[in-house]
């Protein structure tokens, strides 16, 4: 593990094994090459989230791209996670020009630059699959929060993803059966669905802190003046089902009916929300506590 500026990095296990395999099986060269451009990658997303000013605490880095770890998810605004993710598959875009020039000017040893080129490629487009944990499943996870419920996208993802994972396995297994298995694909389809199984698990967590940071996120949407999305909930509504209707880009009001559909409280998020964390009460009725 290397410290650079506060931000740890260090090989994710699989790279490691890559990287022995490589040595043994004489592909030195063209491991050292993968490391090179996901390394790049990765510096795309930590120059990118500390340029916002974000808190990277890691950098996992993968045979097939990385992951970093900041304290900042789903407390920021929503095009900042954006710019942050895409920034990483940015750099396959620069690293693909620079080595056609170079290619270009060199007018020999093509071999080299051509497999730079394709391992770009495959990283890059690899990584714009919209399965978590890769920059895809992020960006699509950013775009769901604009038309869903936060609490609904993270679990849609999650879903979306383990489902996208098994599926790898069941045919690399069903490949098996014909002897043709891939090793490289079950490896990929195993870490995503273990990644992702244990994502499904932190989601309680995940969401817990979207709801203790949601206090910045609101006073940044009032500072700069923000419509009320309205919430309309019957009285027996338990809290912790309503902050679940909360979208990450809005700020809502909660409207309290009864049975008649008459409205007998309005109350801001904030309330709910301070409830829900001070009362441990996530289980009771909204009206238990406000009404």
């Amino acid at each position: 593990m290397i410290k650079w500026r506060g931000t740890h990095y260090r090989f994710h296990p699989l790279l490691t094994l890559m990287i022995i395999a490589s040595i043994f099986s004489g592909f030195l060269l063209e491991a050292l090459t993968l490391i090179c451009i996901v390394s790049i990658h990765e510096m795309g997303h930590v120059v990118a989230a500390k340029g916002f000013g974000w808190r990277v605490r890691e950098v996992q880095l993968l045979p097939f791209g990385g992951v970093a770890v900041v304290d900042e998810l789903a407390a920021v605004p929503t095009h900042e996670e954006l710019i942050v993710t895409l920034a990483g598959p940015l750099q396959h875009a620069w690293m693909i020009i620079f080595a056609i020039i170079m290619k270009t000017l060199q007018g020999s040893n093509h071999e080299w630059w051509d497999y730079f080129i394709e391992a770009n490629l495959m990283i890059g487009l690899f990584n714009l699959l919209p399965v978590l944990p890769l920059d895809g499943g992020r960006v699509l996870q950013c775009l769901l929060g604009y038309i869903l419920p936060y609490h609904r996208a993270l679990w849609l993802t999650t879903w979306t993803s383990l489902f996208f994972g098994a599926v790898l396995i069941g045919f690399t297994l069903f490949q098996l059966l014909t002897g043709q298995l891939s090793l490289n694909l079950f490896v990929i389809g195993l870490f995503l669905l273990i990644s992702n199984w244990y994502s499904y698990k932190q989601l309680p967590y995940h969401f817990l802190r979207f709801l203790m940071n949601r206090g910045d996120k609101v006073s940044r949407l009032l500072l700069r003046g923000a419509l009320a999305q309205p919430i309309v909930v019957n009285k027996q509504r338990k809290i912790s089902d309503i902050l679940k209707l909360l979208m990450r880009e809005k700020y809502h009001l909660i409207y309290i009916v009864n049975d008649k559909g008459s409205i007998q409280r309005v109350l801001p998020e904030q309330r709910l929300i301070t409830g829900y964390l001070e009362e441990k009460k996530p289980g009771c009725a909204v009206s238990e506590l406000f009404m």
